[in-house]
């Protein structure tokens, strides 16, 4: 049964859908928005409604054409309303992928990426916005939490 109660008001937070992604390298697979200044990790916002394991899966996919199976969280990062919602970021671990070669990024027009590329890890801070690359840092240092959905695993 729902109570009316707590729908009444629900909280306006926006609930982004992340990937770490690694080469056996160890360089990290980051996107180039065209709309930010800097790279970030693949991912974006959840649906209403969708798993957020899925979610990161999505647009993993639809951004690099990795297709990845997501059930461990390495990083949970709260950001506070600035030009943008509130946000909940979640950090999924998509472990060390073969080549670099099977990067396909969508077309610009398409996707607003000006491409995917992997980084070396002292580069960085370099290429990314300062809190982009501390959740990164924080993300690699990590050990990995399962996700769960209503109290069992996700995947």
């Amino acid at each position: 049964m729902r109570d009316p109660r707590l729908l009444a008001m629900p909280p306006v937070t926006r609930l982004g859908c992340l990937v770490l992604v690694r080469n056996r390298r160890g360089d990290v697979l980051l996107v180039d928005p065209d709309y930010l200044d800097g790279m970030i990790l693949p991912g974006g916002a959840a649906r209403p409604g969708e798993p957020p394991n899925l979610a990161a899966a999505r647009h993993l996919s639809n951004d690099t054409g990795l297709h990845l199976r997501l059930g461990h969280v390495v990083a949970l990062d709260f950001t506070p309303a600035d030009r943008y919602l509130e946000r909940l970021n979640l950090v999924f671990d998509g472990g060390t992928v073969r080549g670099d070669d099977r990067l396909t990024a969508p077309p610009q027009h398409r996707s607003g990426l000006l491409g995917a590329r992997f980084v070396p890890v002292h580069e960085l801070p370099a290429v990314m916005a300062p809190a982009q690359a501390a959740r990164v840092g924080e993300a690699l240092a990590g050990s990995t939490l399962p996700l769960l959905r209503h109290g069992r695993r996700a995947v």
